[in-house]
This record gives C-alpha cells, structure tokens and sequence, in this order.
C-alpha cells in the first residue's frame, strides 16, 4: 500500500474541531457547492467561506470537483472527500434520516440512479455513492471502511474484470460481485472536435490540453495501460496532470473549455453535447462481502439491481447495457 492511503487524522481531528468547518463538510457531503452558495446558505460573507474551506482542503477532507462557466463567471464548485470513517461517524449530512449507506468507489451514472430508486422504493434507505476510484474503493472494503463498493479494473493478463483485483485484496474472504451494467467509454472531445482526434496517439498534439480523471480509477489505469503499450509517456501529454473524480466533472470541465479532451462514459459525453469517440466496453460491479448480503440494509438494494425497473433505467442510459446487469459471482476464500 502507497503513502497517498495513510490518513492524517490528526490534522483532519483538529480541523474539524471547528463546529462551523464541519457543518461545511456537511453540507458539501450532501452535495457538490461553490463559495458562493455555501455563504447564501451560512449567511456568512464568501472571503469567511474561502478560509474555512481553505483549511478543509489542506487536511485533505474537501476538494475541487468542477469548474463551469455561467453567464460569463467562473463557478468553482467543491466536495467532500473525507475518508470513509470520517464520513460514516462524523459529517453524514444532517438532513439524512433512517439508514445512510456510503459506497466509497468508482464513479457510474447507473449508480447514481440506483441510489435514487433504492431510496424512492424504500423511503429510509439512502445509498450515499462517494467516488474515489475503483482501487481506492476496493482498498477502504479491505479496510472495513464502507460496507460495498463498485469498481471496472481490467486485468490484462486475463482480460477479466475485478475479479483478479477482488481475489488479490480479499485471499481470506467470501466475496459476491453483482454486475450493475456493462458501459462504453472514449475520449470525450470538444463539440465538433476541432483537433481531429481519433486516438490515444492524437492526445501528443500541439495545442491540446487533457483533463484526467483521479489517480485510482479504472479509466486512469486503463489509460496508464494504453500509453504504457503505445509507448507514450504521460508527461508528454498537457493536462495530463489535471484531476477531476467524476465523468461528469470531466465532461463538464471540456464543455466549460479548460480542456479539449478527456476519457469517459459516452453517457456523460452525450449529456453535455459533446464530441464520442468509443475506445472500449467494460463491466462495472458491486463488490459485496458475502457475510453481509443477507443484512436486512443490503437486501433492498440488490433486489433493486436484479428488478425489471432498474433494467430499464439502465438501457435508457446512452452507451450502456444490461445484458449482465443482476448477475452475481462468488469469489470463495
């Protein structure tokens, strides 16, 4: 395991220490929010907003999720993301009530829907999707920091998915993958794409800036493997250093014009009105401890996966399918 997984808790103790730091991480747990809206909703004046938030950013709890243009301002809008165990004891959003469940993992759009659904059928379950990367989410599973997680790792020995990944990280555990949806991803361009891409290799063009997705993620190591077999290096690439933690934030960041290209979800390039170009299909899973599939919060939610609503859900969604979705896989110790 890297340094960048070891938790300063510490730092992040005593930055919380400070009632009115957390009740922004609260409200930026809910949901995504710029400086702006954060000192309409506090009532307090934006430079009292930015020094707080300034203080949650070095102790590594908030971060910049997106960056959009409206009306000829730029709009900076930030997120929580503190570590599962600060997030579960400490800074749920306080209007959640019944059963907050934090899914700490990659980023999907049909994930997004499930929550939604779960909560809809249920009324008090609320499935709390916190996107930090497949590995990173497999890590925090590992370390009983979320009860289940979704990732889309490739191994490219075997040309499977997850599976390896799970098998390597839990030796000692039953595990169950469910398959959410199978998806298209690709370079997601500027409308029109008026670079002429049409490959990784165009990525090296004079001019271009690229926006990455975060170090963890299963689009990241996926182009890290892509440029590996090309032969390309990442510092030959502008932007290649510049991190968002969604597909939506990544297609919002090209619509916006700070980048010309990026790799995504056909769904969210779609949703934004810009350039596809499909490079690959790949199987995103829940990962579930198979102890805990039976619990009475679980069952709800996996019930939903396999129903005929949520099917639907998933093929209205541009670039996937659901020729998988409910299917259930158990990796025994």
């Amino acid at each position: 395991m890297t340094n960048r997984h070891v938790i300063d808790t510490t730092a992040q103790n005593h930055t919380l220490s400070d009632p009115r730091r957390l009740q922004i991480l609260r409200r930026l747990m809910a949901q995504p929010a710029t400086i702006s809206q954060l000192g309409r909703i506090f009532g307090e004046h934006p430079a009292w907003i930015r020094h707080h938030l300034k203080k949650l950013e070095k102790a590594g709890l908030v971060q910049l999720e997106s960056i959009r243009v409206t009306g000829g301002y730029v709009e900076k809008f930030y997120r929580a993301v503190a570590p599962a165990f600060v997030l579960q004891n400490v800074i749920l959003p306080e209007e959640t009530e019944g059963i907050p469940i934090i899914l700490m993992g990659s980023h999907d759009l049909a994930l997004e829907l499930l929550a939604e659904i779960v909560h809809q059928t249920t009324g008090n379950i609320h499935l709390l999707p916190v996107p930090i990367g497949s590995l990173d989410g497999l890590i925090a599973l590992r370390n009983g920091l979320t009860p289940l997680t979704g990732c889309h790792l490739l191994d490219t020995a075997s040309g499977d998915y997850n599976a390896p990944f799970v098998r390597h990280l839990f030796p000692d555990q039953d595990i169950v993958l469910i398959t959410l949806a199978n998806r298209e991803q690709g370079l997601i361009l500027t409308a029109g794409n008026p670079f002429g891409i049409r490959s990784i290799k165009d990525l090296l063009r004079s001019g271009l800036t690229f926006i990455n997705r975060n170090r963890g993620s299963g689009t990241r190591l996926w182009l890290d493997n892509q440029l590996r077999h090309e032969g390309i290096s990442p510092q030959q690439i502008n932007g290649y250093g510049q991190e968002v933690v969604s597909h939506t934030a990544l297609a919002h960041a090209i619509q916006q014009g700070f980048a010309d290209a990026g790799i995504g979800l056909r769904a969210a390039a779609v949703e934004a009105n810009l350039y596809f170009i499909p490079l690959f299909s790949e199987r995103y899973d829940l990962v579930i401890p198979q102890e805990r599939v039976e619990y009475p919060e679980m069952v709800p939610i996996i019930d939903m996966v396999r129903s005929q609503a949520f099917h639907q859900k998933v093929t209205a969604l541009v670039g996937y399918e659901d020729y998988h979705t409910g299917e259930s896989l158990v990796l025994h110790a």
